[in-house]
């Protein structure tokens, strides 16, 4: 059995480790379904500052190599839009960690 004299206590210290706030990407995947201008239409209107440009160049990528990652960032609001991306009828990935 093991005694501690009055007035002795453990004392515990923190360690400080900062933890980044996990990060996922939103991929959309090429199928027969979505024409290009839809899938424009729904990245111009679901991710925060898409220009045209940018929209056209991702249908392009995700129609010649199969998907692209059109969003990347909070994992809170790449649920958002991957959902809402969804509910237009894009085809999705399962969301991945940045």
């Amino acid at each position: 059995m093991t005694s501690s004299s009055p007035g002795s206590s453990a004392v515990l210290e923190r360690q400080g480790t900062t933890q980044r706030y996990p990060e996922a990407r939103v991929i959309v995947l090429d199928d027969d379904v979505n024409t290009f201008q839809h899938v424009v239409d729904c990245l111009r209107k679901i991710i925060p500052g898409m220009s045209e440009d940018k929209a056209w160049n991702l249908a392009n990528r995700i129609d010649g190599q199969g998907s692209a990652e059109v969003w990347c960032g909070p994992l809170e609001q790449a649920e958002l839009y991957h959902q809402q991306l969804q509910a237009e009828g894009l085809t999705m990935a399962p969301l991945e960690r940045c």
